[in-house]
C-alpha cells in the first residue's frame, strides 16, 4: 500500500505536480511504512521542499535518512546540507551490499563532490567540471531524476559566480536540449539561461528568456519565482527605469518572504539588495541580508559564493549612500581576494579592486586609467552594467572636462559591446554638448540621440532619469532638449511635447 503511494509521489514530482507529490510523500512518512518506503518518500519530500524555497527542511529530511538508514543516504544530499551551512554526516557504506555504479549513483557522487569543492578555496574549477559531468551522466538516463536541484543549474550558478556567463549559458542550453530533470526543472533552466544572457550584457535575449520561462505551463514555485522576479528587477535596473523598479518591488518582497535564504539563492537576493538600495528599502531586506552573511560565515566565507554576495551588498550600500556599509563590504572583498591572490583572474580579485576604485571615485579621486581598467575587467567578468555605472560615477565626480567626456564614452562603449577603451586625449573639448559628434540635422529633423531623449521625455522621465538610462549627464539631456526646442520652434513645454510627438510619428 505505502509502496504504491510512494510511487504516486515520485510520479507526481517528476511531472511537476509538487503539491500532490508532497501530500503523498508526507502521508507515507506519517505511517508505519517499511524503512525503504520511508527513505523514498523522504527523498521526494526533500526535493519538493527545495523547489518551494525551504532547503533547511530538505536538509532535515536528508539528515534523518542518514541517521535511520545510512545505506539510503545520497551524496547529492550535499545540495541541501551545504546549501544551508550544515556539515555532511558520515554514512559508512555497507560492505556486504555495495551500491551498483549506476548513472544516478555516479551523478550523485559527482554532485556531492562538487558541492564540497565549491566551498573550499580554489575549488570552483573542479566543482564546475564535476557538475558538468554529472549533468552529462543524467542526460543518458531514460527517466528524469528528482534532486534538490539540477546539476546543470548548480553548474550554471558556479559559472555565474566565477564571472563566466558563457559557460553558464552552455550548461543550461545542454540541459534544455536534453530536458534534463523533466518538468520540475524546465522553468529553472530557462531562467538561469536568461540570467546568463543578462550577465553577458544581452538584455534583449535575457528578456526573451524570461518571457519564455514565464510562459511555461508548469506551476510556479518559490525558488523559480524568486529568480524570475530578481531577473525582472535586474533587467529594469539595467534599463535605468526607477519607476519600473517601484512597480516590481512589491512582487519582489513577496517572493523573498516565501523563500528562505540559502547558498543557491544568494544570486537573486543579492540582485534584489542592489534594487533595495536604489529604492531606499534596504532596512526591509536587512534580516535576509543578515541571514546571507551568517550562512557564509558558517561555511567559512567560501570566496566563490562570498565575493559576488559582498559585491552586491557593496553596490546596495553605494546606492543607499551608506559609506560605512560600503567600506565594510569592500573590506570583505579585500579579505576574499587575499585568500585567492595566487589565482590570477579570479573574480574575487576583480571585485576587490573594483570596490577599492569605486570608493576612491566616490571620494572625488578619479584616475581615468584605473577606472577604465577596472570597468573593462568588470565587463569581461559578465558585469558590464556595473562597469558602466562605475564610469558614470567617475564622470559625475571629476572636475576635468576631458575626463568627464571620456568616462561617458567609456560607459556607453561598454554597454555597446567590445570596443577600444577611450582615453582622455581623444575627448572632445566641450563636455556639455553631446559626446558623439554627428552631422547637424536639418531644421525640424531630430538626430538619433535626440530621438532617444525625446522618447524618454515623452514617457515622463526626468532629466536625471534620462541621463541614467542613456549614460549621459542631466546637463547634456538639458542641452538636447534646448536644441530640440529651438529646432522645432516650440514656444512652450506643452508645444514641445506636441512637436516631439509629431516629429517621432513622422
Amino acid at each position: 500500500m505505502t509502496a504504491d503511494l510512494v510511487t504516486l509521489a515520485e510520479q507526481a514530482a517528476l511531472t511537476g505536480e509538487l503539491v500532490e507529490a508532497a501530500r503523498c510523500a508526507d502521508e507515507v512518512l506519517a505511517s508505519e511504512a517499511p524503512v525503504a518506503d520511508l527513505v523514498r518518500a523522504a527523498h521526494v519530500l526533500a526535493g519538493v521542499h527545495a523547489h518551494r524555497g525551504m532547503l533547511a527542511d530538505a536538509a532535515a529530511l536528508h539528515a534523518w535518512v542518514a541517521a535511520v538508514a545510512p545505506s539510503g543516504a545520497s551524496s547529492a544530499a550535499a545540495i541541501a546540507l551545504v546549501g544551508t551551512g550544515q556539515e555532511l554526516p558520515t554514512c559508512p557504506a555497507d560492505p556486504s551490499r555495495p551500491a551498483p555504479p549506476t548513472l544516478r549513483t555516479g551523478a550523485d557522487g559527482l554532485v556531492g563532490k562538487a558541492i564540497r569543492a565549491s566551498v573550499r578555496p580554489a575549488g570552483s574549477a573542479s566543482a564546475l567540471s564535476d557538475l558538468t559531468r554529472a549533468a552529462a551522466m543524467l542526460e543518458c538516463r531514460a527517466t528524469p531524476v528528482l534532486h534538490d536541484d539540477s546539476p546543470a543549474a548548480l553548474g550554471a550558478l558556479v559559472a555565474l559566480h566565477r564571472g563566466e556567463p558563457d559557460l553558464a549559458r552552455t550548461l543550461v542550453d545542454r540541459a534544455l536540449a536534453a530536458d534534463l530533470g523533466g518538468a520540475p526543472y524546465r522553468r529553472r533552466h530557462l531562467l538561469l539561461r536568461a540570467w546568463a544572457d543578462m550577465a553577458g550584457g544581452d538584455l534583449l535575449a535575457a528578456r526573451a528568456g524570461l518571457d519564455a520561462a514565464n510562459a511555461r505551463p508548469e506551476p510556479v514555485h518559490a525558488r523559480d519565482e524568486l529568480v524570475a522576479v530578481a531577473l525582472e528587477a535586474g533587467l529594469v535596473r539595467r534599463a535605468g527605469d526607477t519607476r519600473g523598479l517601484l512597480a516590481v518591488w512589491s512582487r519582489a518582497r513577496e517572493a523573498v518572504l516565501r523563500h528562505a535564504v540559502d547558498l543557491w539563492s544568494l544570486l537573486p537576493i543579492g540582485e534584489l539588495a542592489v534594487v533595495a538600495g536604489r529604492l531606499g528599502q534596504l532596512a526591509w531586506l536587512a534580516p535576509h541580508l543578515q541571514a546571507g552573511d551568517e550562512l557564509l560565515t558558517a561555511l567559512g566565507e567560501p570566496v566563490l559564493w562570498a565575493a559576488p554576495w559582498h559585491w552586491c551588498a557593496f553596490l546596495a550600500a553605494v546606492a543607499a549612500d551608506d559609506p560605512p556599509a560600503a567600506q565594510r563590504h569592500a573590506a570583505h572583498l579585500a579579505e576574499g581576494a587575499a585568500d585567492v591572490a595566487a589565482h590570477a583572474g579570479s573574480l574575487a580579485l576583480v571585485l576587490s579592486r573594483a570596490a577599492r576604485t569605486w570608493l576612491r571615485v566616490l571620494a572625488g579621486d578619479v584616475d581615468a586609467d584605473d577606472v577604465s581598467a577596472v570597468a573593462g575587467s568588470l565587463s569581461d567578468a559578465g558585469m558590464a552594467y556595473d562597469g558602466a555605472r562605475l564610469a558614470k560615477e567617475a564622470a559625475v565626480r571629476t572636475s576635468d572636462k576631458r575626463v568627464l567626456a571620456a568616462m561617458l564614452n567609456l560607459a556607453r562603449g561598454i554597454l555597446a559591446g567590445p570596443t577600444v577603451l577611450p582615453t582622455t586625449e581623444a575627448a572632445p573639448a566641450e563636455p556639455d554638448a553631446p559626446v558623439v559628434v554627428t552631422p547637424s540635422p536639418r531644421p525640424g529633423v531630430l538626430s538619433d540621440r535626440e530621438r532617444e531623449v525625446a522618447e524618454l521625455l515623452l514617457d515622463g522621465l526626468t532629466y536625471r532619469e534620462i541621463g541614467d538610462r542613456l549614460f549621459i549627464t542631466a546637463k547634456t539631456v538639458e542641452h538636447h532638449v534646448r536644441g530640440m526646442r529651438q529646432r522645432l520652434g516650440s514656444e512652450s513645454r506643452t508645444d514641445l511635447f506636441a512637436d516631439l510627438r509629431a516629429s517621432l510619428a513622422g
